[in-house]
C-alpha cells in the first residue's frame, strides 16, 4: 500500500515466494485480518467480517459523521428554499384560480434545485463512506489499531477522487437503467391507454424499444461496472485521481472478471439480506408503535415512546447502510490488494509494513 504520490510497490517479477499454503507446513504471516497469501473466497469474506468487528466503531462513526452532515445540509437547503417561496406558494394555495405557468415555474426550479442538490449531497456522504473502507484496511491488513480522526483524514483527502469513480460507474449504468423505466413506463401506459378503450400501441413500440435497448447494453454495463469496481480502493490506496484510479482498476482485473464478479455480487446480496434481517424488527416497532403508544398512561410517556422507536430505528438503518454501502467494499478492496499481491508481489512489502511501527501522525 502506498501514500501520497508513492507509485505503487510493484515487486519483483514471478509467483509469490515461498510456497503454497499447507505445502510443508509453511503457513503465511497473518499481522491482521489476512493471510498475507493470494487471498481464498473464504479469507476474503472472512477478513471482511474481521474488519468489521474489529473496526466497528470507526465505520459507524464515518456514516453518522457522512450521513448527518448529509441530512443537516439537505435540511439547510429545504429551509432556504421554503423561505424563498413559501409566499409564491401561500398565494397558489388561497387562490380560487388555477395557477399559471407564470405561477408554478419558480416552485419547480426551487424543488428541483433542492432534489438536486440533495443528490449531490448524498452522493458525496455515499463517497465518504467508500472511500473509509480502504482507509480502515490500511490498518486492518496491517494489524494496527486506528483512530476516527485518522480514518476521517484519510478519506476525505481522497473523497472527491471517489467520487468522481463513483459518478463515472453510476453514468455507465445509468443507460440500461433509463432504457428499463422507459420500458415499464411505456407498458403502464399502455395499459391505462386499453383500459379507456383506445389503441396503446405506441406505447407498446416505446415498452419493445426500451426492452431491446435495456438487453442490448446491460451486459456492456456491468462487464464495465466490474472492470472499474476496484478504483476506489486504488484512489484511497494509491493516492491516485480518478481516471488514474479506474485505469488502474481495468489493469488488475484484467484476467480477473469472473472472479471479481462473483465475489463481488455475493457480498452485495449477503449485505442485503443481513440489512434486511436487521431493519425487520424495527420495521414491526414502527407499524405497531400507534397502537403501543395510546395504551400508555400519560402523553409524556407516548412521547417517550416514540422518541425511543425512532432513535433504535435510526441506528438500525444506519447498521443497514453499514452493511449494505461498506461490507461490499471491504470486500472489493480486498480483491484490489488480492489482486496485487498475485500480479505484483505485494505480500513481503506488506509483511515489512506489519513489522515496522506506525509513522507519527
Amino acid at each position: 500500500m502506498t501514500h501520497g504520490n508513492t507509485p505503487p510497490y510493484a515487486g519483483p517479477p514471478g509467483p509469490y515466494p515461498g510456497p503454497p499454503p499447507g505445502w510443508g507446513g509453511w503457513i503465511p504471516p497473518r499481522p491482521g485480518v489476512i493471510p498475507l497469501a493470494p487471498l481464498g473466497f473464504g479469507d476474503i469474506l472472512g477478513g471482511a467480517f474481521s474488519t468489521i468487528g474489529r473496526h466497528w466503531k470507526q465505520l459507524l462513526a464515518m456514516a453518522l459523521a457522512a450521513y448527518g452532515m448529509a441530512l443537516v445540509v439537505v435540511g439547510a437547503v429545504i429551509g432556504v428554499a421554503y423561505l424563498a417561496l413559501s409566499d409564491r406558494l401561500d398565494r397558489m394555495l388561497d387562490s380560487d384560480t388555477a395557477p399559471g405557468w407564470d405561477d408554478v415555474w419558480p416552485l419547480v426550479v426551487g424543488f428541483g434545485a433542492v432534489y438536486l442538490i440533495g443528490m449531490f449531497v448524498m452522493l458525496v456522504a455515499n463517497a465518504l463512506i467508500y472511500a473509509s473502507c480502504p482507509a480502515v484496511l490500511q490498518d486492518a491488513v496491517l494489524g494496527r489499531p486506528s483512530t476516527f480522526g485518522v480514518i476521517w483524514r484519510r478519506s476525505v483527502r481522497r473523497v472527491w477522487s471517489v467520487l468522481g469513480t463513483v459518478l463515472l460507474t453510476a453514468l455507465i449504468v445509468a443507460v440500461p437503467v433509463a432504457l428499463t423505466a422507459v420500458a415499464f413506463f411505456s407498458v403502464f401506459l399502455s395499459l391505462m391507454v386499453f383500459s379507456l378503450g383506445e389503441d396503446g400501441g405506441g406505447y407498446g413500440w416505446l415498452s419493445l424499444i426500451g426492452v431491446l435497448g435495456m438487453l442490448a447494453t446491460a451486459p456492456l454495463a456491468v462487464w464495465l461496472w466490474v472492470k472499474f469496481s476496484l478504483a476506489p480502493a486504488a484512489a484511497v490506496f494509491e493516492g491516485q485521481g480518478t481516471i488514474a484510479a479506474m485505469t488502474r482498476s481495468s489493469r488488475l482485473v484484467q484476467g480477473a472478471w469472473w472472479r471479481i464478479f462473483g465475489i463481488s455480487l455475493l457480498a452485495t446480496l449477503m449485505a442485503g439480506v443481513a440489512g434486511f434481517i436487521i431493519q425487520m424488527p424495527f420495521s414491526f416497532a414502527n407499524v405497531f408503535a400507534p397502537g403501543l403508544t395510546q395504551d400508555l398512561s400519560s402523553s409524556g410517556a407516548a412521547v417517550t415512546a416514540v422518541i425511543v422507536i425512532m432513535v433504535f430505528s435510526l441506528l438500525s438503518s444506519l447498521i443497514g447502510r453499514i452493511l449494505t454501502a461498506a461490507f461490499p467494499q471491504l470486500v472489493v478492496s480486498l480483491l484490489y490488494v488480492d489482486q496485487r499481491i498475485r500480479r505484483e508481489n505485494l505480500a513481503p512489502a506488506l509483511a515489512q509494513a506489519a513489522s515496522e511501527p506506525p509513522a507519527a501522525g
